[in-house]
């Protein structure tokens, strides 16, 4: 790793959906200036792409646990 340069940390799916609690919560607010709403707006769709990506993810593997689990009861 360069000198300078951090490591970003991926974060859990829990997180994310946290996150996005506090941008609704920004969103929410009356006097959320325009420029910063349409920032965190941006941010929350960010991370719904991210939730979606990882939530598939999980999918993925559940599914192939269960074909794995049904290969085996055929052997």
């Amino acid at each position: 790793m360069a000198a300078g340069v951090k490591e970003k940390k991926e974060l859990t799916l829990e997180e994310n959906f946290d996150l996005l609690g506090e941008i609704t919560e920004k969103l929410q607010s009356d006097d959320l200036p325009l420029e910063e709403a349409f920032e965190n707006y941006k941010k929350g769709m960010d991370l719904i792409k991210k939730c979606s990506e990882q939530i598939d993810m999980v999918e993925k593997e559940v599914m192939k646990l269960n074909s794995d689990m049904s290969l085996e009861k055929i052997q």
